[in-house]
């Protein structure tokens, strides 16, 4: 048995709460897994897990040599680490969850140039607007804009964008133009499914924040969808800047309430828990920093 690797399956287990997952993670059958922490279990002379029908549990002493566990694997990433850093070279596999719209049309021609950079990583791209549990989807980077992180998140904020209120010129001619927050209260809006068709947007005003509930009778949970129906003239929606850019930019919508700007969204860099950031995730995430900042990597 490779007690280093069983000690990582035991780690990706213990987070995971599941055998299923982080067979999934590693691409190999169930039995791999369940064995190599048997094996482990067995060798150590203790139970690391209690396994039940529900959710598999820590034992008391599997919360135990859990926690020397994480300090062993990271004592030795750390050493391979300074090793690397020694011969300037950074490798490894990063898996990369990243929001749909976002991560096809304004992150990825920068993940290619990133990818030509640094030949030794390879990158594994997982787009979706769900939120993803990091730890079970086996996720070592995820990309999310919101405007509120949730309690647990380890996270770097890396930008921030703008959120436009937006409709089509077809729209505002037939139903008028709102020219305060209030007035969205008297028009269709398109939110996101998610916010139900029920929902509320909060704006600036003179640095008081107004909220003003919105409706409308289509929603949908993706950006881009939203936008598509703004421009057919169904609605007002409101959108962060970089979906917005091409419709505003062949005027197939324009820009309303600009005198009230929403609190931007922040970008942000998340982490899985209890987990050393391995060098070439910190190096991928200063990359897009730079990126979202607007400074020309390698300078």
């Amino acid at each position: 048995m490779d007690r280093l690797w069983a000690m990582q399956t035991f780690v990706r287990v213990a987070e995971a709460g599941s055998f299923i997952a982080v067979a999934q993670q590693l691409d190999v059958d169930r039995s791999v897994v369940t064995r190599l922490v048997a094996a482990l279990e067995k060798s150590l002379g203790v139970k690391l897990i209690n396994r039940s029908t529900r959710r598999l549990s820590l034992s008391t002493a599997g919360a135990a040599y859990l926690e020397k566990c994480r300090v062993i694997l990271h004592m030795v990433e750390s050493a391979e680490t300074s090793l690397t850093q020694e011969a300037g070279d950074v490798r490894g596999k990063i898996r990369l969850a990243l929001p749909l719209s976002f991560g096809l049309n304004r992150l990825m021609p920068d993940l290619l140039q990133f990818a030509d950079e640094h030949p030794n990583i390879e990158l594994s791209f997982d787009f979706s607007d769900r939120r993803s549990n990091l730890i079970e989807d086996g996720i070592d980077l995820a990309v999310r804009i919101t405007s509120q992180l949730q309690p647990g998140d380890v996270a770097r904020k890396l930008g921030e964008c703008r959120l436009l209120t937006l409709a089509s010129p077809q729209y505002l001619s037939r139903h008028g133009t709102p020219q305060t927050p209030a007035q969205l209260s008297q028009h269709v809006c398109l939110a996101y499914a998610h916010d139900t068709l029920h929902t509320t947007w909060s704006y600036l005003d003179h640095g008081e924040e107004v909220a003003v509930s919105v409706q409308g009778r289509i929603a949908a949970n993706n950006g881009e969808a939203l936008m598509q129906v703004a421009a057919h003239g169904m609605g007002i929606t409101r959108q962060p800047d970089f979906i917005a850019a091409p419709f505003l930019q062949d005027a197939r919508v324009v820009k309303v309430l600009d005198a009230y700007q929403p609190e931007p969204l922040g970008i942000y860099a998340i982490l899985p828990s209890n987990r050393y950031i391995p060098l070439r995730v910190a190096v991928l995430m200063d990359f897009i920093s730079r990126r979202l900042q607007g400074e020309k990597v390698g300078n």
